[in-house]
């Protein structure tokens, strides 16, 4: 009988100590593999044609990418396309990008608009809550053109759970905006402001949508919140 236990409990030690080395092991591989993409983002970072456009953070692009190669392999998007939006910027810079990452540039560089409660000229306070009237940040998959009050616009699906998993329903979408503008910033000093959408430059409008329509992704960034997790 002593030997029974004996034997017993060197089984369980043996099965412990395997499960932990084989923990161990798996956590090396996550960190090893999220470190390879933050290498690799990277390195596509400073190979990007700018095509004359101002490149967009580092740090901004790095996430951005991160996610996007986690969502497409969940075929949560579809199109080799990023459209990366940094809202640690001012808004009277031009703080939108559009990125090609089949041929490697940048497409479009513009302005855009933040939630009229989420900040003055800088983006401060964000929101999932329907009538809060703030900007939503994180990871969303492009939905379908439709002409409604704002004009030729485009749906929005939020990827991420409590974040900004509420766009559809709050009506959350990428549409043209007079206040959009250069001349706007000249007379208020800043940038106009939305009820919570990514508001867009009236003349780049048509152009935009149909670049980015159909399930390509959309990040919006700010270093105020660190993305952990993705839907």
């Amino acid at each position: 009988m002593k030997y029974k236990f004996l034997s017993i409990a060197i089984f369980f030690l043996f099965s412990f100590t395997t499960t932990n080395k084989i923990n161990t092991y798996n956590s090396k591989v996550i960190y090893s593999s999220a470190l390879s993409k933050e290498v690799e983002a990277e390195s596509l970072y400073h190979k990007l044609n700018c095509n004359k456009f101002e490149l967009p953070n580092l740090n901004c692009f790095t996430e951005a990418l991160t996610g996007f190669y986690e969502l497409k392999q969940k075929g949560l998007i579809e199109k080799d396309i990023i459209t990366l939006i940094d809202f640690s910027l001012s808004s009277n810079v031009k703080r939108l990008w559009i990125i090609d990452l089949a041929t490697n540039s940048i497409l479009m560089n513009t302005f855009v608009a933040h939630g009229m409660n989420t900040g003055e000229e800088f983006a401060t306070s964000f929101s999932n809550a329907t009538s809060s009237l703030k900007s939503s940040l994180g990871f969303y998959s492009t939905g379908e053109i439709y002409n409604g009050k704002h004009g030729l616009s485009l749906k929005l699906d939020g990827l991420e759970k409590g974040v900004n998993d509420n766009a559809r329903d709050r009506g959350i979408v990428m549409h043209a905006a007079d206040y959009v503008s250069t001349s706007f910033i000249k007379n208020n000093n800043r940038l106009g402001r939305s009820q919570g959408c990514p508001a867009i430059p009236e003349e780049l409008t048509p152009q935009i949508i149909q670049m980015i329509k159909n399930k390509s992704c959309l990040f919006i960034y700010h270093p105020s919140r660190t993305t952990s997790s993705k839907a």
